[in-house]
């Protein structure tokens, strides 16, 4: 779905309703080729005109299929999250206007495009880190080879290790001491 800025302009306070269903499975697969699927993506919210511009409001929801981080196995990620975004054209808009923490997408074309809305969004919502159920528990084990182990950055280590000053660094404590 496709509507041009203006348009959606005209339509005054009234809200513009949005109710779709998307399939993205080609191109978020091209954006990203970790994802393994993805479902037909539900969005479903609404476009209004407020002061600062063309406010969006949607509430968005996936299944993706992506690999663990850890051991490449097939993990399901549901997805259902809400954006609230300005859209507003390069040329006309003011964005002095707008408050630090709104997010502002320029669109170049002045057609906002609800696909390319959905998409971004769910790239931004990807955790970096996931890990399927087993390896959530802590039963899975950790991979290893010959002569390498894989470690995780917040498991405990021996605080002894971390109280030891090295020596070569030992003159430096007293470097930004003040004089008396």
């Amino acid at each position: 779905m496709k509507w041009s800025l203006n348009e959606l302009r005209q339509t005054g306070a009234a809200p513009f309703e949005v109710d779709e269903t998307i399939d993205l499975s080609e191109s978020i697969r091209r954006r990203n080729e970790n994802i393994i699927a993805i479902s037909p993506v539900h969005v479903k919210g609404f476009l209004v005109v407020d002061s600062l511009g063309l406010l969006g409001s949607f509430q968005i929801s996936a299944k993706l299929t992506v690999p663990s981080t850890r051991s490449l196995n097939e993990v399901e990620l549901p997805l259902n999250f809400d954006v609230s975004e300005y859209y507003v054209d390069p040329r006309e808009g003011n964005l002095a206007c707008f408050a630090a923490d709104d997010v502002v997408i320029n669109v170049e074309d002045g057609l906002l495009d609800l696909a390319q809305v959905a998409e971004d969004n769910i790239l931004l919502q990807i955790p970096m880190r996931v890990l399927t159920p087993t390896e959530q528990q802590g039963e899975a084990p950790l991979p290893q080879g010959q002569s390498w182990t894989v470690t995780e950055d917040d498991q405990q280590t021996d605080n002894d290790d971390h109280s030891q000053i090295d020596p070569r660094l030992a003159k430096l404590k007293d470097f930004f001491k003040k004089d008396d």
